[in-house]
C-alpha cells in the first residue's frame, strides 16, 4: 500500500500543488509589483503635481511666455517660491543651475548629501524634462529626488528639484510585503493541509481496496469491503468489488457443484457399461437376450457419454470464444432438419411434435453446425423435462429484420428464482435432471456470437418456452459479420 500512496501523493505534489504554488507566487509577484509602483510612483507623481503647481504660478503671474519680462525676473519668482514653500516638513525644494549645482533650497542650507546628480542627468535626457532617482544618503536614509527642467529661461536657474524621505514609504512597503508573504504562506499551508487530507481520504480506502483485492486474488472469497462508509466513487468501487467477490464465490461454488455433478454423471454410464461388459464376457451366445440387451445398454450409455464429452468440449471452447464458419443458410430448413432428427426420439419417449413448416425460406448468416447444435440442445432439454403423453411445439416466425424459433414444452417448468440463472455456466436448477448443466450456456453463447438473442419463459408445472432470434440476412451484409 505504501508505494501506491507515496505515488499518489507524489503526483499530487508534482501536479496540483506545484501548479498552486506557481499560481500563488505569480499572483503575489504581480501584486507586489503593482504595489511597489503604486507606492513609489505615487511619491513621484506627488512631486510632479507640485512642479505643475509652480509652473502654473509662473504662468498666472504673467512671467511665463511674456517677452517683456526678463529671465532674471523669472528667476526671482522661482526663488520666492522656494523661500515661501510651505511643505518643508515633507519635501526639500531646490533650484539647480545648468551644471546641477544647488543654487537655493527651501531649508536654506546647501545639503549636498541630498543629491547625487542622477536625477538631473536623467531629466536632461528625458523627452518631458523629468528625471528621478532613489539613493541612500551618507546617514543611511533612503530618499527620492525628482528633477524638472524649467521650461523657460530663468537666469542661472535651469531646473527645479524636490527631495523627500522614503522612510514612511519603505515601512509601508515592507509591511505590505510581510502581509502578502504571510497570506501566501497561510494559503499555501491551508492548500497543503486540505490537499493532504483529501489525498489521504482517497489513499486510505484505496489501500483497503488493494488489500482486499489481493486476498480475493489469493482465493479468500469471504472477505468484504465496508461499502457503506463512503457515498461516492470509492463507495461504488467497494460495492463493485464486493459484488465481484460474491460473483466469484458463486462461480466457484457452481464450478465445484459442476465438477461433482459431471463426475456423478460420468460415473453412472461408466458403471453401467463396465457391468454389462463383464456380463457379456461370460455369455458366448450372441442370440442370448441378456447379450443383446447388454449391447443395447452399452450403445445407449456410450452415446450418453459422447454427448456429455461434446458438451464439455463446447464449454472448453467457450473460454476462448466459439469460432464460427458462417454462410448464408435457410433458417427454416435448418429447423426442419433438426426437428426430423429428434422426432423419432420424441415419439420413443411417448410424446408428439407439433410443427408447421413455413412455405418461404428465412435467410440468415450462421454456422450450420452451430445452428444445428442450438436446435438439438433445445429439443433435448424439452424432451428431458417433459412427461410421456406431452406435446412439444416448434414455431417459426419472421419480421422484416429478424427470424425466430420458439420451442415450447408442457413439462415441469423452471422455478422463478432459477429462471434468470439457467443460462449461467455450471448452473443446474433445483428440479434439473441428468446432464452437465452447461447446455443452455452453450446455446446462449452461440446465439450471442451470431448477433442474436436467446430468451426463456417458464412457470412451474406449466412448461417452458425457449426462443432463439437471429437477424435476417440481406445480400452484401457479410462484412457486418466479420467479427464472427
Amino acid at each position: 500500500m505504501q508505494p501506491n500512496s507515496s505515488s499518489i501523493i507524489r503526483r499530487w505534489v508534482c501536479g496540483s500543488l506545484l501548479i498552486t504554488v506557481l499560481v500563488l507566487v505569480l499572483a503575489e509577484g504581480l501584486f507586489l509589483y503593482y504595489s511597489y509602483n503604486d507606492l513609489y510612483g505615487g511619491v513621484e507623481r506627488a512631486v510632479e503635481n507640485r512642479f505643475s503647481t509652480v509652473v502654473g504660478r509662473l504662468q498666472a503671474t504673467g512671467t511665463a511666455g511674456d517677452m517683456a519680462v526678463t529671465a532674471e525676473s523669472r528667476g526671482q519668482v522661482l526663488r520666492r517660491v522656494v523661500e515661501q514653500f510651505d511643505e518643508k516638513d515633507k519635501f526639500e525644494f531646490m533650484l539647480l543651475d545648468n551644471q546641477g549645482v544647488i543654487l537655493a533650497t527651501s531649508s536654506g542650507t546647501m545639503n549636498r548629501d541630498l543629491t547625487n546628480g542622477t536625477d538631473y542627468g536623467r531629466a536632461l535626457t528625458a523627452a518631458n524634462g523629468l528625471g528621478s532617482a532613489i539613493f541612500t544618503t551618507p546617514q543611511g536614509e533612503r530618499v527620492m529626488a525628482v528633477t524638472m527642467l524649467v521650461p523657460y529661461a530663468a537666469g542661472s536657474i535651469a531646473a527645479m528639484r524636490m527631495v523627500t524621505s522614503l522612510v514612511l514609504v519603505d515601512n509601508l512597503w515592507w509591511r505590505t510585503v510581510a502581509i502578502c508573504v504571510g497570506l501566501g504562506l497561510l494559503v499555501l499551508c491551508f492548500t497543503v493541509w486540505s490537499g493532504l487530507f483529501f489525498v489521504r481520504s482517497i489513499v486510505r480506502p484505496l489501500g483497503e481496496v488493494e488489500a482486499t483485492a489481493t486476498r480475493i486474488a489469493k482465493g479468500d472469497m469471504k472477505v468484504r469491503l465496508p461499502d457503506t462508509r463512503y457515498d461516492d466513487e470509492i463507495g461504488r468501487l467497494c460495492k463493485t468489488i464486493n459484488q465481484m467477490a460474491e460473483d466469484l464465490a458463486e462461480t466457484e461454488r457452481l464450478k465445484n457443484e459442476f465438477i461433482s455433478s459431471v463426475s456423478h454423471e460420468l460415473r453412472t454410464p461408466l458403471t453401467s457399461i463396465k457391468g454389462w461388459v463383464e456380463t457379456i464376457s461370460n455369455i458366448d451366445d450372441p442370440s442370448n437376450e441378456n447379450y443383446r440387451r447388454g449391447l443395447a445398454v452399452i450403445g445407449t450409455e456410450t452415446d450418453r457419454l459422447y454427448t456429455m464429452v461434446e458438451e464439455l468440449l463446447d464449454f472448453s471452447r467457450m473460454q476462448n470464444g466459439i469460432k464460427m464458419n458462417c454462410q448464408v443458410l435457410d433458417f427454416v430448413a435448418e429447423a426442419t432438419d433438426a426437428a426430423l432428427f429428434v422426432e423419432a426420439r420424441i415419439r420413443q419417449e411417448g410424446m408428439q411434435l407439433v410443427y408447421q413448416e413455413p412455405p418461404e425460406p428465412y435467410p440468415v448468416w450462421a454456422d450450420p453446425a452451430r445452428l444445428r447444435q442450438v436446435f438439438v440442445n433445445l429439443f433435448d432439454n424439452a424432451i428431458k423435462y417433459s412427461e410421456p403423453g406431452g406435446t412439444i411445439f416448434l414455431t417459426l416466425r419472421r419480421t422484416p429484420v429478424t427470424v425466430s424459433a420458439s420451442i415450447r414444452d408442457q413439462g415441469r417448468g423452471i422455478a422463478p428464482d432459477d429462471l434468470e440463472k439457467v443460462k449461467q455456466r455450471f448452473f443446474k436448477a433445483k428440479n434439473s435432471v441428468r446432464g452437465s448443466g452447461i447446455g443452455l450456456a452453450v446455446v446462449d453463447e452461440i446465439v450471442q456470437t451470431l448477433g442474436g438473442r436467446f430468451d426463456i419463459a417458464s412457470a412451474l408445472g406449466c412448461g417452458t418456452t425457449v426462443t432463439v432470434t437471429l437477424p435476417v440476412y440481406h445480400p452484401g451484409q457479410e462484412h457486418l459479420h466479420e467479427k464472427i
